[in-house]
């Protein structure tokens, strides 16, 4: 039996698909700050890159699987989603998406660091260590790299099975790690200056400025 399945348990199965739109008791919903367990997230992520491959896929597959969660896990997938967003916004981390998406928005480096989350639990925390590791997640046949949708799997699945809105379920009171409450940082690079970018991510800089 693999680590999804011991997680995630075929046994519950039966009881966590009777959810649904039609027949779900919504008074059963309370706002919660508890995030999913991290070892089942990452399983579920990494079982979507075992079974897709593009983003398309990806996003269908992760709704699918995070619809046989349960109401509360959904909205502690979402929260999990923030705190690793959170946990990502630095000034080394905003400069590898410079340099791979050949700029970066204040929206793009959301962006970006769900394309990071996408990847799976090795890529995202080697990234977390050294945004340079990412020379390792180079496709050619991306042209972004960004996963906005990604950001949204939760929700939709959530709204599908419940008819209700993810946010709304949010006790926003207790969770604090999310966008708006990121931490304030000084950029240790400027863009006018590509010999500050390349200092902190040179593997990246040397494969993919001169090509933007």
């Amino acid at each position: 039996m693999g680590l999804f399945d011991k997680l995630f348990g075929k046994k519950e199965t039966p009881k966590q698909t009777e959810y649904n739109a039609a027949n779900f008791d919504t008074t059963q919903l309370e706002k919660t700050a508890e995030m999913l367990d991290e070892d089942l997230y990452w399983a579920i992520i990494d079982k979507s890159l075992r079974n897709t491959s593009n983003q398309d896929d990806q996003e269908q597959f992760l709704k699918k699987e995070i619809g046989n969660l349960t109401p509360k896990q959904m909205i502690g997938f979402r929260l999990r989603t923030d705190k690793l967003l959170y946990d990502t916004y630095n000034s080394d981390m905003w400069c590898a998406g410079y340099i791979m998406n050949g700029g970066c928005s204040d929206d793009g480096f959301e962006y970006f660091r769900n394309w990071v989350i996408s990847r799976g639990k090795n890529t995202y925390y080697q990234a977390k260590q050294n945004p340079d590791n990412l020379i390792n997640e180079i496709d050619k046949n991306l042209e972004m790299y960004d996963f906005e949708s990604f950001w949204y799997v939760a929700l939709e699945a959530f709204k599908q099975k419940t008819g209700k809105d993810l946010y709304d379920y949010i006790d926003n009171d207790n969770f604090k790690t999310k966008e708006g409450q990121y931490p304030q940082f000084e950029f240790t690079w400027q863009e006018e200056n590509p010999e500050s970018m390349k200092k902190i991510c040179p593997k990246l800089f040397d494969k993919l400025w001169y090509k933007h």
